[in-house]
């Protein structure tokens, strides 16, 4: 049939595309040991128009399972039109405080850190190095998107913060707020004993995808994580390392940089 015709196949796709493109993995002896857990709560979604207003940031040692540092804090803003999911008044912003010398000890502890974690990194990324924050310089890890959580929790192949707190028995208090959220991250990984491991996954290299998939097989992408037209128009994307597209019941294919992205 047409849509059979369109399969690709996986192994010959895989063994000639991809390990070709991706960068060699970080040696098992370099796992980071020192992370910093970074959130932000911002004005919008747009980091040419919008600006970040609060920051979120914990340092946490893996080996130990603990967190040795918390900061967060507010950075002035005119106005905030995403008040009502962030709950942060722009005067509140514009209140007295020492947020200059909060940057200066934000960017001592990004230069303490081996490894930035966020979940969903690709938002909170954007902000650094634009408006007051520092840029930074070590490699991201996302709890959303480059993390594989265990199975047995039954969550979503891209779970909330929420979801992954309460999968973990950690009660969740507040939403929307920077620390809070670094807070949810940190206790998930206090719990995880095999977080060393997850952490070595998730680094693996990892290309945008797309699922070669038929109109009736499209539940197979999205039950495997892939999502609908984001970023890239009329497809199922999703990032993945060559192991993870060779573990898939259907083929993908890595996308060119020149894929049309949605609107």
């Amino acid at each position: 049939s047409g849509a059979g015709a369109s399969q690709l196949n996986l192994l010959s796709g895989l063994s000639e595309a991809i390990p070709a493109a991706l960068p060699t993995p970080a040696p098992a002896d370099a796992d980071p040991r020192t992370l910093l857990i970074l959130d932000t709560e911002t004005s919008g979604l747009d980091p040419e128009q919008d600006q970040c207003l609060e920051v979120g940031a914990i340092l946490f040692d893996v080996p130990e399972r603990e967190v040795l540092v918390q900061q967060s804090f507010l950075l002035p803003v005119d106005h905030n039109p995403a008040q009502a999911i962030n709950h942060i008044a722009a005067s509140a912003t514009r209140c007295p405080q020492p947020w200059r010398e909060g940057l200066r000890y934000l960017q001592a502890l990004m230069d303490t850190a081996d490894l930035l974690v966020a979940h969903h990194a690709a938002f909170d990324r954007q902000w650094f190095g634009r408006g007051h924050l520092p840029a930074a310089r070590a490699a991201w890890l996302c709890t959303m998107d480059d993390i594989r959580w265990p199975a047995e929790l039954q969550l979503r192949p891209r779970p909330s913060v929420r979801d992954l707190a309460l999968a973990h028995g950690i009660p969740v208090w507040a939403v929307h707020r920077a620390l809070a959220d670094c807070v949810y991250i940190a206790e998930v990984f206090k719990r995880r004993d095999d977080l060393e491991g997850l952490i070595q996954l998730g680094l693996e290299p990892r290309l945008l995808m797309r699922a070669q998939v038929s109109f009736e097989q499209r539940h197979l992408a999205r039950e495997a994580g892939f999502r609908w037209n984001d970023p890239v128009a009329g497809a199922w994307t999703r990032r993945l390392s060559a192991r993870e597209a060779q573990a898939l019941d259907f083929p993908v294919v890595a996308l060119e940089t020149s894929e049309p992205l949605a609107s």
